[in-house]
């Protein structure tokens, strides 16, 4: 299985969040959840990410990867996975 890590930043009935969650699972990636209201407040989610940001922001071990969009495309690019 795969080595890296992937961290989500998730919040609470986001279905991207869900979806990006779906794929790791599939595709046995290791992944940690933080959530908005549990592990981390809104205040955090922007100054990490941006203003602009939106759900879910999600890294793979330290690299900032993006969306749920983004994160499908770079993994699609670098041949780490996916089909969806």
């Amino acid at each position: 299985s795969n080595p890296m890590t992937f961290t989500i930043y998730s919040k609470h009935g986001c279905k991207y969040c869900q979806q990006i969650k779906v794929l790791f699972e599939l595709n046995d990636f290791k992944f940690v959840e933080y959530r908005l209201g549990r592990e981390f407040t809104g205040a955090d989610f922007y100054s990490l990410f941006g203003e602009e940001a939106t759900f879910p922001q999600v890294l793979m071990d330290t690299k900032h990867l993006g969306g749920c969009t983004e994160t499908i495309q770079y993994l699609q690019e670098q041949d780490i996975c996916c089909n969806v």
